[in-house]
């Protein structure tokens, strides 16, 4: 058992190279963002960035876990399950462009953004070029070429880097010497910023691509594309409820925010918090791209299911500790924000929590992938969506962004525990649950240990105006309760190995 998971942690570490530069660019980003924008500019661009979210998955259409599903299938032709995949999803996708580019100036003024009508025909492009890319992604996965992966996403950011910095930091200081680019942006700099950049990293993401075109056949199988439909499918209807109760809370800042007048700039200071929990984010998105090819080639061996256990073991684990490692040093990590965006930083914890739930829900969700049962996934994250929905609408308009964030909070954990009770009905995994309870009981203590420590000996804390000695202290005790946690986990997990 422990090739495999040694296997799982190396590929997920080389696939968490492009994601981890990603993010960690992503959240250097916030002070520049926090700072150069306002915070209702700030909210149109989590605003945009929640369409995209969500049209990204209605536009790959569920193709990515379908091919991986039939390129493991005896007496399937892998060619032909990627060739298949790309066509569709590459017609499905040039379709959608060209309606965005002709509708662009009335879809911008439904939303209030009259003149914008260029960011739409951005948003089409972005879009559609990553909806194309993620088929060739998803086979470079299959064939284990995790390095290229990452060297690929790798070029894709810091193309988008480059780009921000250029448009943030050069473009408006030296307007007259590129104004041609006046026809893509405006002169003052705004959300159109951000979303240009991204279109201009997926053009780059795509011509990089080129060379592996020669490898696709461009031949439709009809029974195969029927087939890997009618698996896909499911699961692209099931994602959607589930990244839309990713999104909804943006969405719906529009309609239920406290302050209707300003509900922009509430969902400006939301978003900014909420990068805060990125790292966890960040980890889960790594894991993920290792986890899924792995778990469906490891799924004929004799003790799949209890690499599975071990593997949800040693992800909550480590997720424990990224949650207490924000948590206990959010006193420095809050700094990154502009001033004005720091007051909604009390929610990290609640969206750190969260996530971690969310990585979890991801493990206990591969039931119904290994078993073909997909449809199942529709009614989990639909039920999920509900509870997002039945707690934004009821409490956002008296508690704003805090009902967002425990929003998430209370679906991730209805969606987790639905999936755990039909999971061990449908393919029964050996979860050692009272070793996962173990390791949360550990995380809170840690976590309690320090809100007593704070309330007792830094009542009043402000790292911008305490004494060097002061900040030391602290933090020297918070680094202490991480590591007493570690020392507890790990004994927990070893006695549980020890076991088996």
């Amino acid at each position: 058992m422990a090739n495999p998971l040694k296997q799982l942690a190396g590929q997920t570490v080389i696939y968490g190279l492009s994601t981890i530069l990603a993010r960690i660019i992503n959240f250097l980003f916030v002070p520049i963002y926090t700072r150069l924008l306002t915070p209702e500019s700030y909210g149109v661009v989590t605003e945009f960035m929640a369409y995209i979210a969500v049209l990204q998955v209605v536009l790959v259409m569920g193709l990515e876990t379908g091919c991986f599903r039939f390129a493991n299938k005896e007496g399937v032709d892998p060619k032909k399950v990627y060739s298949s995949a790309f066509v569709t999803v590459f017609c499905v996708s040039a379709t959608f462009l060209a309606l965005m580019i002709a509708f662009a100036s009335p879809i911008a003024s439904m939303l209030g953004y009259d003149g914008y009508g260029v960011c739409i025909m951005y948003m089409g492009g972005i879009l559609a070029l990553d909806a194309v890319t993620a088929i060739l992604f998803a086979r470079l996965r299959q064939e284990n070429k995790a390095l290229k992966f990452a060297v690929l996403k790798t070029i894709k950011i810091i193309t988008e880097t480059v780009a921000n910095l250029f448009l943030f930091l050069w473009f408006p200081k030296n307007v007259d010497s590129a104004r041609w680019l006046l026809h893509f942006i405006p002169e003052t700099p705004d959300f159109s910023y951000v979303i240009f950049a991204i279109f201009i990293s997926c053009i780059v993401c795509g011509l990089l691509f080129i060379p592996d075109l020669a490898r696709i056949s461009f031949r439709l199988d009809p029974k195969l594309l029927r087939q890997m439909l009618a698996y896909s499918l499911p699961l692209m209807v099931a994602a959607l409820p589930g990244v839309v109760n990713d999104f909804l809370d943006r969405i719906l800042f529009r309609f239920f925010d406290t302050n209707a007048d300003a509900w922009r700039s509430s969902l400006g200071l939301y978003q900014a918090a909420v990068k805060l929990a990125v790292i966890m984010n960040l980890f889960i998105q790594m894991f993920r791209y290792a986890a899924e090819p792995f778990f469906f080639r490891r799924a004929r061996e004799k003790d799949s299911r209890q690499l599975y256990a071990s593997v949800q073991e040693y992800f909550t684990a480590f997720c424990g500790l990224v949650f207490l490692g924000v948590i206990l040093y959010i006193d420095i990590i809050a700094l990154i924000l502009g001033p004005q965006f720091r007051t909604a930083v009390g929610i990290v914890p609640i969206m750190l929590l969260s996530y971690m739930i969310l990585g979890m829900l991801f493990n206990v969700s591969m039931w119904y992938k290994l078993s073909g049962k997909t449809d199942m996934a529709i009614w989990i994250t639909l039920s999920g969506l509900a509870v997002t929905a039945l707690v934004i609408i009821i409490f956002m308009p008296e508690y704003s962004y805090w009902a967002a964030a425990f929003g998430h909070l209370a679906s991730y954990i209805v969606m987790f525990a639905i999936s755990s009770i039909l999971g061990a009905k449908y393919y029964p995994i050996p979860y050692r649950w009272s070793r996962l309870l173990c390791i949360f009981i550990a995380m809170g203590v840690a976590y309690g240990t320090s809100l007593l420590i704070d309330n007792a000996l830094f009542t009043g804390f402000d790292i911008s105006t305490a004494s060097s000695g002061q900040i030391v202290a602290k933090l020297g005790l918070h680094t202490a309760l991480i590591v007493a946690y570690f020392a507890a986990v790990w004994a927990i997990i070893r006695k549980s190995s020890e076991r088996k």
